[in-house]
């Protein structure tokens, strides 16, 4: 049997795995000439939903069932307040987790905003990796 503090670390690791996967997803497709706006929007927030969500298991921090950003950062904040503060405006990424899915509850995008919405991922990956930096190359 692992022990408690390897398998977290694990678990650490594949949230942050997810969360590049949909990274890179995003990256793909925003560098594409077909318009993947809304695509490209859902994985931004797929992502940084994933690396906030790293980081709350990583401080043992349970959290709700849930692609709202601005409920996840509320947790985020009880355990680092600058983190929380530093990314607040992810939280314009929270429609894009589900509402995007369906026609008739699309939320608008306007041309450009692609490039917005992948530009807050990436200020929430490298926010979230500088934050767990020491924790990832402990061991």
């Amino acid at each position: 049997m692992k022990p408690p503090d390897t398998v977290l670390r694990e678990l650490v690791i594949q949230w942050l795995q997810k969360a590049d996967q949909d990274f890179a997803a995003a990256a793909h497709l925003v560098s594409q000439p077909d318009g993947f706006r809304e695509i490209v929007a859902f994985h931004c927030q797929q992502a940084a939903e994933k690396y906030l969500k790293a980081v709350l298991v990583q401080r043992r921090v349970e959290f709700p069932k849930t692609h709202d950003i601005r409920k996840l950062l509320e947790s985020v904040a009880t355990i680092d307040p600058h983190l929380a503060q530093l990314l607040r405006e992810a939280d314009t990424l929270t429609p894009f987790g589900v509402e995007v899915r369906y026609p008739s509850d699309a939320p608008e995008l306007p041309p450009g905003g692609e490039a917005e919405a992948f530009d807050t991922a990436r200020r929430v990956r490298d926010a979230v990796m500088s934050a767990l930096r020491t924790y990832l190359e402990g061991g």
